[in-house]
């Protein structure tokens, strides 16, 4: 398989999901291994942070990854479309901290990625092919990711909320199974604990548009999937592990967030770098 990159430009403006701000966002072609970099642009000197394991820096309700004292935030719904598309090379521009949060799922960002259509490099691919068991646990929970000839994820969710509860998903991600049944699925809060996400300078652009909401009665919004929480969690894991690069396996994972993803993601970076 060879490299592949954008065709052409691609262009979005929203709001961040926690920062509130807006934001406009340019996805540009990128030469061979460039691999997805992000670009301040209303910094002077536009500086770049590689959306690589090893720049996580943080993982409090979304992925943050830093370079040099410059910091990208909420990155995971996109790398999750690049993840999908398969896209190796990607330069994203963006003029704040925190990529647009679109509708809270990731299928803003694939459609983004198709209207600019799919180039093929002159470099063969370097492809994240998993070839023995990686495994990170904490407690009850788990993620790992195993030799697989292809890319799946079979993930459980267990909520112990009634309106929630148990969940499975297990998706093979192949034709337009991403497309289906995965990229339509937003990210979730439970309405009790908006205020206090506010108060830590979370969530501030966060509305009944981009995030679905459950009291402890009822969902606030109509859902898209009757277990759309489980496949968000899939979407996460996904755009998560892009981290490591485009990922060849099958990934296992168990009341995993972007905490335990992360450092799955770091194991495999640093082994097979």
């Amino acid at each position: 398989m060879k490299q592949q990159t954008i065709a052409k430009e691609a262009v979005y403006t929203g709001v961040g999901l926690h920062s509130g701000k807006e934001v406009h966002m340019r996805l540009l072609p990128a030469p061979v291994d460039t691999g997805i970099v992000f670009v301040r642009t209303d910094i002077e000197w536009q500086p770049t942070v590689r959306a690589v394991a090893s720049n996580v820096t943080a993982t409090v309700r979304a992925t943050t990854i830093e370079e040099n004292g410059v910091k990208f935030f909420t990155i995971e719904h996109l790398m999750s479309s690049f993840q999908a598309a398969r896209i190796d090379n990607c330069r994203v521009e963006l003029d704040a901290e925190e990529p647009p949060v679109a509708d809270g799922a990731a299928l803003v960002f694939l459609q983004l990625l198709e209207s600019a259509g799919i180039k093929e490099q002159e470099k063969e691919r370097k492809e994240t092919v998993i070839d023995r068991v990686y495994r990170v646990d904490d407690g009850d929970r788990f993620v790992m990711v195993l030799p697989y000839d292809g890319l799946r994820v079979s993930f459980t969710s267990l909520n112990p909320h009634p309106l929630v509860g148990t969940q499975y998903c297990d998706v093979i991600l192949e034709g337009d199974a991403y497309r289906k049944e995965i990229a339509p699925a937003r990210t979730i809060a439970y309405e009790k604990e908006i205020e206090a996400l506010r108060q830590m300078g979370l969530g501030l652009g966060g509305t009944l548009e981009n995030v679905i909401v459950y009291s402890d009665e009822k969902w606030l919004n109509t859902l898209r999937f009757p277990d759309e929480l489980v496949r968000h969690k899939v979407l996460d894991v996904l755009g998560d592990l892009r981290l490591a690069g485009l990922i060849r396996g099958h990934v296992i994972a168990v009341k995993s967030a972007h905490a335990l993803n992360t450092q799955l993601a770091k194991k495999i970076y640093e082994t097979l770098r």
